[in-house]
């Protein structure tokens, strides 16, 4: 059973910073290019970051680019965790979501920001940012 669990999320004041992290369960996951996306209160959801299997190259959304940072720590055993994280800096009001984890079909392909292109979706978890 693929799972992807995010974690990390909250309350912040703006300006301030946030580390999200996401577990995918299964080795294969380590071959697996992931992502992160944002959908705020009656917007539709987008992209925020990418990641390709062995972090040589990442994308990030032009509002966040600066200021948010997406890395990833590959597992080494078949029973470890395969983690993605999103550390958030300088924290808007505008970035208030909920934050969505996502991951391509393990060794199919590199980092993508198509919504479309991600196989396997995690619950979300609230990032809230005060002004």
């Amino acid at each position: 059973q693929v799972q992807l669990v995010e974690s990390g999320g909250g309350l912040v004041q703006a300006g301030g910073s946030l580390k999200l992290s996401c577990a995918a369960s299964g080795r294969t996951f380590s071959s697996a290019a992931m992502g992160w996306f944002r959908q705020a209160p009656g917007k539709e959801r987008e992209f925020v970051a990418a990641i390709n299997w062995s972090a040589t190259s990442t994308y990030y959304a032009d509002s966040v680019k600066g200021r948010f940072t997406i890395s990833r720590d590959n597992a080494s055993r078949d029973n470890a965790k395969n983690t993605v994280y999103l550390q958030m800096n300088s924290l808007k009001p505008e970035d208030t979501a909920v934050y969505y984890c996502a991951a391509r079909r393990p060794a199919y392909g590199g980092a993508r920001v198509a919504e479309d292109a991600y196989d396997y979706w995690g619950q979300g978890t609230q990032v809230t940012v005060s002004s």
